[in-house]
């Protein structure tokens, strides 16, 4: 059968770490021209996008886009000192702060224009790593951009370290038609891109058809390029669908895992090319709010802005990236005693004043981003605005202990006292109900309690966004039974991909017939990140004798997943993944392999060296097993986990 081999080409793929065939995405899409192009007739849209920070997202190293002291001086921070130079015309960064010996860098690329600049250097040939000692635009001075929590050299975290590779990070969020091309068995990139920065073809697709519509709109029938419209392009955001423009910006406004490699062509849905991080902890609190770095589709989409169809050009200029109007009129252009007829669910009402925000005007507690968008900050000194436009919740923060912008301005104050405040200002307000983080804190803080019911009930809430719901399933995978993934089965017909997704991961409790009977739709699911969910639960699946159809619906969704899976090889958490599919089909030399490819790129994977040690004890082989707990004690001296593997190994 088609499945058949297609599963067994990618088990075999996986354990072995061969690397695939490279394919352009599509054969049948149209060359990028470049911005200058573009510029030609889009005079005023080009101007504005060449002060934005997307015109700058990534540059060419030369004295007009360098802006940090390159003249000799010094910075050392954790007694690691590094120099910042010029010579023959370039620019070098020599470091200590390196596995090894001091060693110098040429400066092979800039990133950003402000708050902060940060500089590229090559590693290895066509290999870049973004330097974490980086410019402060505004103060003007070195700073490292992870302080006292900045990790030493031969820690993955390191600037060295595979989470710092630019080629698999970042370039694709900085670039235009970029391709990653990394080689799993080289262990060598050959990336390229169609322009470095975020040019117009970054977000309208590329013009090729375009252009030769403009130069003869009239004798111009159809283009040659299936998918593009009318004009030659792959995207029309002339029709204002909230959908088209905000997955379009969702790209790379967010905390995803991207099933494709390097940028998906422009107007590709979201969850065709991504795998957008639920509400997990570490990211987000446990009410929603952003904890760490990321950035804006996943607090955007639990707000009742998007539920009642605001886009991001409501509020951004598009090709500027600069806010459409200056302080609170960005708010009041919706929210004011006239409303707006294009949201008729906006209640028409005076926000503005001090009857709503109790402040004096012209203070930082007037301004609507100050109680309605808190505010964290990232890289050091980078400022970055909640986007789910939350109604103050003090009450909440006094529970969960999260954060309240009423205590970030009155940091004398007690969350209580601000819940206070609240009920005597606004004493029958409807926004002091039961809240979906209520569960998911009880959930967070004990994975073995009876808070099943719970979760359930956020997931099927059909009131809820979409991204809660999906967190909510999340959140059941670790207290899964077959009884929860029943309860949740039929929620993999839900409207919502993150919902259909979240809901076919939980059926890996269930016995492997009717786990294969409940994921078959998915198969064929719209989304390809649905697909890929299903695949996954494909192994140890009773496959030999599905119909032809459903064998080819699971034959594509295995290709693509496996597709997704060589896309990643770069990142050590691939290589759990394979371990982990070595394990199930019972292949230990293959898994050892995988999980040693992943503590190489990450030595601090203290669980994939435990397992190096688990599986070589299994088959007998004591002296790999040593030698495996020997390396990982050197990247992990003084680990409780290693050491209590090294006292049953002294036994």
């Amino acid at each position: 059968m088609p499945f058949i081999r297609c599963l067994t080409a990618l088990l075999f793929c996986v354990w072995s770490g061969i690397a695939f065939a490279e394919e352009k995405q599509t054969d049948d899409a149209p060359d990028y021209v470049g911005s200058a192009t573009c510029a030609g007739c889009h005079e005023a849209e080009a101007a504005a996008w060449q002060s934005s920070h997307h015109a700058k997202a990534w540059m060419e190293p030369g004295p007009d886009t360098v802006d940090g002291d390159f003249g000799g001086v010094t910075f050392t921070h954790k007694g690691k000192t590094t120099r910042f130079f010029t010579r023959d015309g370039g620019y070098y960064i020599e470091t200590t702060d390196v596995p090894g010996e001091r060693k110098a860098f040429r400066v092979a690329g800039v990133g950003g224009i402000t708050p902060l600049q940060q500089y590229l250097v090559e590693t290895e040939p066509g290999k870049l790593q973004s330097f974490d000692v980086a410019w402060d635009q505004i103060q003007k001075r070195w700073y490292h951009i992870y302080g006292d929590g900045a990790p030493p050299p031969n820690d993955g975290l390191h600037w060295t370290g595979p989470y710092k590779t630019w080629n698999a990070r970042c370039a694709e969020c900085h670039a235009t038609g970029f391709e990653k091309n990394y080689d799993a068995t080289t262990r060598k990139y050959s990336s390229r891109q169609a322009e470095i920065s975020v040019g117009c073809e970054a977000c309208h697709g590329p013009g090729e058809a375009h252009t030769a519509w403009a130069r003869e709109p009239e004798a111009y029938a159809k283009s040659p390029f299936p998918g593009t419209g009318r004009t030659g392009l792959p995207v029309d955001f002339s029709q204002g669908l909230q959908t088209t423009e905000v997955e379009q910006c969702a790209g790379c406004h967010s905390r995803r895992e991207a099933l494709l490699d390097g940028n998906p062509l422009p107007g590709t849905p979201f969850h065709d090319a991504y795998r957008l991080s639920p509400l997990r902890q570490g990211l987000y609190h446990a009410d929603g709010q952003i904890l760490d770095e990321v950035y804006v589709y996943g607090s955007f989409l639990q707000s009742k802005m998007f539920a009642n169809g605001v886009r991001c050009s409501n509020c951004h200029d598009p090709h500027s990236g600069q806010l459409i109007a200056e302080g609170n009129a960005v708010c009041t252009q919706c929210h004011s005693p006239s409303a707006n007829e294009a949201f008729p669910a906006l209640t028409a009402k005076l926000y503005d004043d001090p009857s709503h925000h109790f402040h004096e005007p012209g203070t930082p507690g007037a301004e609507c981003k100050s109680c309605h968008m808190i505010e964290r900050t990232y890289m050091g000194i980078d400022g970055r605005r909640d986007h789910s436009f939350r109604v103050p919740r003090p009450d909440l923060s006094a529970k969960l202990g999260t954060p309240d912008t009423c205590n970030e301005c009155h940091t004398e104050k007690s969350a209580s006292w601000a819940a206070d405040e609240l009920e005597k200002r606004f004493p029958n307000s409807s926004h002091r109900g039961s809240h979906f983080g209520e569960v998911f804190a009880t959930a967070r803080q004990n994975t073995t309690g009876a808070i099943g019911d719970g979760l359930l009930a956020v997931a099927k809430q059909g009131t809820f966004p979409g991204i809660v719901r999906a967190s909510a399933l999340d959140l059941l995978m670790p207290r899964a039974t077959p009884e929860i993934a029943s309860e949740a089965a039929a929620l993999i017909g839900d409207p919502d991909p993150l919902v259909r997704a979240a809901a076919v991961a939980l059926q890996q409790q269930v016995p492997p017939a009717e786990k294969l009977q409940r994921i078959v739709p998915a198969l064929s699911d719209p989304a390809q990140s649905v697909r890929v969910a299903a695949a996954r639960l494909l192994i140890g699946a009773p496959i030999a004798h599905m119909p032809d159809k459903m064998a080819k619906a699971a034959a594509r969704a295995s290709g693509e997943w496996q597709k997704s899976l060589q896309n990643k090889a770069d990142f050590p958490e691939t290589h759990l993944v394979s371990g982990g599919l070595a394990l199930v089909m019972r292949r230990p030399q293959v898994a050892v392999r995988a999980f040693a490819e992943a503590t190489r790129l990450d030595p601090q994977l203290v669980n994939a060296w435990v397992m190096q040690v688990r599986i070589r004890m299994a088959v007998g082989d004591m002296g790999g097993a040593q030698l495996a707990l020997q390396r990982a004690l050197l990247a992990n001296p003084g680990d409780p986990n290693l050491q209590a593997w090294r006292q049953q190994l002294a036994q």
